[in-house]
């Protein structure tokens, strides 16, 4: 299941476990936030909004706020003396989405897919000083070697 939602002049493909990053919320962190504006809801069916879909939300928690990477904003205008430099970075708000649904029945991310089954399979350990290293000869020495055995041919 998955849904488009619009939130800060942006849309974003949201699917249920998702870390995203948006423009920033005035919410604190660890708190909950719901978007109503669902563009497009898909389960079993596409349901397409015109302009929203009705009754679905999309919830979602706050997991951090930040400030992105520092970009250069750099005037120039020749012949006429004129530099200006300013860096700037955009504030984001970190979210995971908890679930999709209509209403107050959001539906959240599966148990099953939360825990994730992880089979730890033996290590093969190599020591590397018994292992074999695959003889490499420089190519370089080859076309030495040739060559100078054309220039002692040609010399005779």
């Amino acid at each position: 299941m998955f849904a488009i939602i619009k939130t800060g002049g942006k849309q974003y493909i949201v699917h249920p476990g998702d870390k995203i990053k948006i423009e920033k919320l005035d919410v604190a962190e660890g708190k909950e936030v719901v978007f109503s504006d669902v563009l497009l809801v898909a389960d079993k069916d596409v349901q397409i909004g015109m302009p929203y879909v009705s009754g679905y939300k999309v919830k979602a928690k706050v997991l951090a706020q930040g400030r992105g990477k520092k970009i250069i904003v750099y005037k120039y205008k020749p012949k006429k003396r004129y530099h200006k430099k300013q860096g700037h970075r955009q504030a984001y708000t970190e979210i995971e989405i908890l679930g999709i649904g209509k209403g107050a029945a959001i539906k959240a991310k599966s148990a099953a897919k939360t825990t994730k089954k992880t089979t730890k399979e033996p290590a093969i350990k190599v020591n590397k000083t018994t292992a074999e290293k695959p003889a490499v000869k420089s190519t370089a020495a080859k076309k030495k070697t040739a060559v100078s055995k054309t220039a002692k041919e040609t010399k005779k």
